[in-house]
C-alpha cells in the first residue's frame, strides 16, 4: 500500500539562489506588465463609444480571460522562486491545474470566434452587424467558458484519480496536466489518451474555424480592387492573425502530439511562452497593429 501524497514539489527550472531571484523578478514585472496592459485595453474599448463593436467586444474579453490566465500560474511561479520554497498542497495542485485548463481552453475558443467574427466583417461586411448581434457575441462567450469549464473537469477529474505516493516531484513550475501525470505511480496510458483526444479535438477544431476564416478573408482581400482597403482589412487581421499563431504553436507541442508527458525540460520553456509571455505580449499585439485602439489611446490620453 502506498502513502496518499498531500502535497507536491516543483521542481521545474532547479537553479542557484542568484539566477531564482532573477527569474522572480522577470517572472513578477512580467506579471505587472500583463495585468497593466490588459486593464489598460479594457479601459480603452469602455470608454471609447467608437469600439462598441462585436470586436472589441471579444477583444475585451480577451483581455479579462489574460488576467485570470496569467494569475493562476505568475504570481505562485514568482513567489516560489524568491522563496526557494516549491511546495503546493494536493487540494492547491488541483485547483491550479482546473482553473488554468479552464482559462487555457477558453482561450482557444476564443482565439477561434474571433477569425469567424473577422471573416464575417470582411467577407459578409453588409450583413455583419445581424449576424454578429449582441445576443450572438454573449453566446459565444458563454459556449467558450462552458466548453472550457467541461474540458477542466475532465482533465483535472482523470489527473487526480490517479496514484500520488508519498511526496512527489514534479518538473514543471506549475501543475500542469502532463507533468503531474508523469509524476503519478499509476498506469498513465489511459490518461494520456484522453488527453490526446480530447485536447487533440479541442486544438484540431479551434485551429480549422481559424484557418478556413482566415482561408476566406486572404481570397477575399486579394480579389479587393483598392490597395487602400486591402491594406485596412490586413491591419485588422494581422494582429489576430500573430496571436493564433503563438498560442496554437506552444500548445500543439504541448499537449496534441504523442509523448507530450515524456518531454518536460522542453515543456516549461514552451509552457513559459502560453502562459506568461502570450498574454502579456497580446495587449501590445492588438495595440500596435490596431489603427482604431491607437487612435482611442491617443484621445484619451489627450483628454488626461
Amino acid at each position: 500500500n502506498h502513502t496518499k501524497a498531500t502535497e507536491f514539489i516543483l521542481v521545474g527550472f532547479q537553479s542557484h539562489p542568484g539566477p531564482q531571484l532573477i527569474l522572480s523578478v522577470l517572472l513578477s514585472t512580467m506579471y505587472v506588465v500583463t495585468v497593466v496592459g490588459n486593464a489598460c485595453m479594457i479601459l480603452i474599448i469602455r470608454m471609447d463609444s467608437k469600439l462598441h463593436t462585436p470586436m472589441y467586444f471579444f477583444l475585451e474579453n480577451l483581455s479579462i480571460l489574460d488576467i485570470c490566465y496569467s494569475s493562476v500560474i505568475t504570481p505562485k511561479a514568482a513567489l516560489m522562486f524568491s522563496l526557494g520554497r516549491r511546495i503546493i498542497s494536493y487540494n492547491g495542485c488541483a485547483s491550479q491545474m482546473f482553473f488554468f485548463s479552464l482559462f487555457g481552453t477558453t482561450e482557444a475558443f476564443f482565439l477561434a470566434v474571433m477569425a469567424y467574427d473577422r471573416f464575417t466583417a470582411i467577407c459578409n461586411p453588409l450583413l455583419y452587424h445581424i449576424i454578429m448581434n449582441r445576443r450572438l457575441c454573449v453566446f459565444m462567450v458563454v459556449g467558450s467558458y462552458l466548453s472550457g469549464c467541461i474540458n477542466c473537469t475532465i482533465q483535472t477529474g482523470f489527473t487526480f484519480s490517479l496514484s500520488f505516493c508519498g511526496p512527489k516531484e514534479i518538473n514543471h513550475f506549475f501543475c500542469d496536466v502532463p507533468a503531474v501525470m508523469h509524476a503519478s505511480c499509476s498506469d498513465t496510458f489511459v490518461n494520456e489518451i484522453v488527453m490526446l483526444a480530447v485536447c487533440g479535438s479541442i486544438i484540431v477544431g479551434t485551429t480549422l474555424v481559424v484557418f478556413i476564416s482566415y482561408g476566406y478573408i486572404i481570397i477575399t482581400i486579394v480579389q479587393m480592387p483598392s490597395a487602400e482597403s486591402k491594406r485596412e482589412a490586413f491591419s485588422t487581421c494581422s494582429s489576430h492573425m500573430l496571436a493564433v499563431s503563438l498560442f496554437f504553436g506552444a500548445v500543439f507541442f504541448m499537449y496534441a502530439q504523442p509523448g507530450a508527458t515524456s518531454l518536460p525540460d522542453k515543456s516549461n520553456t514552451i509552457s513559459m511562452l502560453y502562459t506568461i509571455v502570450i498574454p502579456m505580449l497580446n495587449p501590445f499585439i492588438y495595440t500596435l497593429r490596431n489603427r482604431e485602439v491607437k487612435w482611442s489611446l491617443k484621445k484619451q490620453l489627450k483628454k488626461k
